[in-house]
C-alpha cells in the first residue's frame, strides 16, 4: 500500500470544467461522488443515476432544474457559518450559476425523491467534543435533517490547534453497531479567524487514515484548500488544525447497506479519550457564525 494513495491534491482530478471530480471512474470507488468548481458564470450538472446536494463554499448561486429555479444564499467562506443547500433527486440534470466556489456531493441511488431547499437558518449546527477536541458540525445532509436514499453529507469546522475526526474511527463492516460507508473529505484551510498574519502565510492541516481488517490504507498528509482524501475503508482521523490556521472539511458518505445510517467504531486503542471530555468546556471560539453576527 503506497502512502497517500487515496489523497488527491487540488486540481489533480480536474475534468469538464470542474476543479475536481470524484466518481466511479476512480479504481476501487463505488458509492459516493464529489464535484468542486471555482465558478464565474455557469456550469452544467448532467443527469445521472445519483442523488446530489449542492453546497456553496464561497459565494451565492442559483440552480435551475426541471423548470424550477432556486437561489442559494451562500457565505463569504466556509468559515462564515452555515449556507443554504439544495438536494436534487436521482436523474436530475441542472445548471449552476454564480461566482465563487461550489461543491456538489453525490451518491449512487435509485429512489427518485423530490428536491429540497434547506435555508441556512434551518441548518442544524452542532458543537461536538470538548476542550481541544471541540469542532463545529453543520448537519444539513444527515439522516435526521434531510430525506435521501443513500447520501449523507455534513461539514466540519475545526479552529486552530484543535483536533477533529477524533478518536480515529471506522465504518467498513455491517454489524449492529457499524455501517459500511465510503467517505470523502474535501478540505479548506485559512488563517485563524480574527488573527493577523503576513501575506506569506500558508494555511494547512493534517489528516491520517490507516488500515483495518477491511482493507489496507496509509494516508499521512498535510492538507490545504482543495485537497481531497478518500476513505474506502479503515480507521480515519485525526484531522488536525495547525496553530494559526483553521481547518474545514466537507464529508460525503454512502454505502451498500440498505439502511441510510452513520454508525461508527472507535479504534479500541483510542476510544477512551472520549471519556476525558467529561467536565471539559467547549472551545469558546465556537460557534463560527456570519461575521456580522459576531460580538
Amino acid at each position: 500500500m503506497t502512502v497517500n494513495e487515496w489523497l488527491f491534491p487540488r486540481g489533480s482530478l480536474a475534468r469538464d470544467g470542474w476543479e475536481s471530480v470524484v466518481d466511479g471512474s476512480l479504481p476501487g470507488w463505488q458509492h459516493t461522488g464529489l464535484r468542486v468548481a471555482q465558478l464565474d458564470g455557469t456550469i452544467a450538472l448532467p443527469a445521472a443515476p445519483v442523488e446530489r446536494m449542492v453546497v456553496p463554499l464561497a459565494g451565492s448561486f442559483t440552480v435551475t432544474a426541471d423548470a424550477h429555479r432556486w437561489t442559494l444564499a451562500g457565505r463569504a467562506s466556509v468559515f462564515d457559518g452555515p449556507t443554504d443547500v439544495l438536494y436534487l433527486g436521482v436523474g436530475t440534470g441542472a445548471r449552476i450559476e454564480g461566482e465563487g466556489r461550489v461543491a456538489v456531493a453525490e451518491a449512487a441511488a435509485t429512489a427518485v425523491l423530490p428536491a429540497v431547499h434547506l435555508p441556512r437558518r434551518d441548518v442544524p449546527v452542532e458543537i461536538r467534543g470538548a476542550g481541544r477536541s471541540t469542532r463545529q458540525v453543520h448537519n444539513f445532509g444527515t439522516p435526521g435533517a434531510l430525506p435521501a436514499e443513500k447520501l449523507i453529507v455534513c461539514e466540519v469546522v475545526t479552529p486552530a490547534e484543535n483536533w477533529s475526526s477524533y478518536p480515529p474511527h471506522k465504518h467498513d463492516e455491517a454489524t449492529p453497531g457499524e455501517s459500511r460507508l465510503e467517505e470523502i473529505y474535501y478540505f479548506e484551510a485559512a488563517v485563524s479567524r480574527g488573527v493577523a498574519a503576513p501575506r506569506s502565510a500558508a494555511p494547512f492541516g493534517l489528516f491520517a487514515a490507516y488500515s483495518s481488517p477491511a482493507g489496507e490504507i496509509d494516508t499521512d498528509a498535510v492538507v490545504t484548500t482543495g485537497d481531497i482524501a478518500l476513505v474506502p475503508f479503515g480507521y480515519h482521523g485525526p484531522a488536525a488544525a495547525a496553530p494559526g490556521y483553521d481547518l474545514y472539511y466537507l464529508n460525503v458518505m454512502a454505502g451498500p447497506d440498505p439502511e441510510r445510517a452513520w454508525r461508527i467504531s472507535d479504534d479500541p486503542a483510542h476510544g477512551w479519550v472520549r471519556d476525558t471530555w467529561l467536565g471539559q468546556r467547549s472551545d469558546p471560539r465556537l460557534p463560527y457564525l456570519p461575521k456580522e453576527h459576531d460580538a
